[in-house]
């Protein structure tokens, strides 16, 4: 029973030894900034965790270079910008919606309008369709089925 709480402690703890203790800013203010910072960007090693969250040594770097930034005096904007000048848009978690990023911003709401005018497309001219044609038979038909049913 320990075991396991140990474990789970372990688990749900392993973000927190994310930053290194030689990170850690002594200016508590530049500190918590860093931190909030570093949750809005990626690890390009892990890609869907933050850098915060992170043990590769790449994130560890982009810690590094974040607080660089901030005891350099550069504000949070300029901070962020300065890393994605280096590392590219695709380091943001959240990327921005302007410049090439619009068109896969408006692709899923553009697939669904698609989606939707194809699917009433079909719905109506399946409604207007016409059913098969019911054709009386011929006399040489009729003359058949006569023989099949009396068989």
């Amino acid at each position: 029973m320990i075991m396991r709480l140990v474990l789970v402690f372990l688990f749900c703890a392993s973000a927190v030894f994310a930053v290194q203790p030689d990170e850690v800013l002594d200016d508590p203010v530049l500190e918590g900034r860093a931190r909030e910072l570093s949750k809005e960007l990626r690890c390009l090693v892990c890609r869907n965790e933050s850098i915060d969250e992170s043990n590769a040594d790449l994130a560890r770097d982009l810690r590094l270079l974040l607080r660089e930034r901030l005891v350099a005096g550069d504000s949070d904007a300029q901070a962020i910008d300065f890393i994605v000048a280096r590392y590219g848009e695709y380091v943001l978690l959240r990327p921005t919606t302007g410049g090439s990023n619009w068109l896969l911003w408006a692709a899923g709401p553009m697939m669904l309008l698609l989606a939707g005018g194809i699917g009433i497309g079909y719905l109506r001219k399946r409604a207007t369709a016409t059913g098969s044609q019911e054709t009386e038979l011929s006399p040489q038909e009729q003359e058949r089925l006569r023989r099949i049913l009396e068989e």
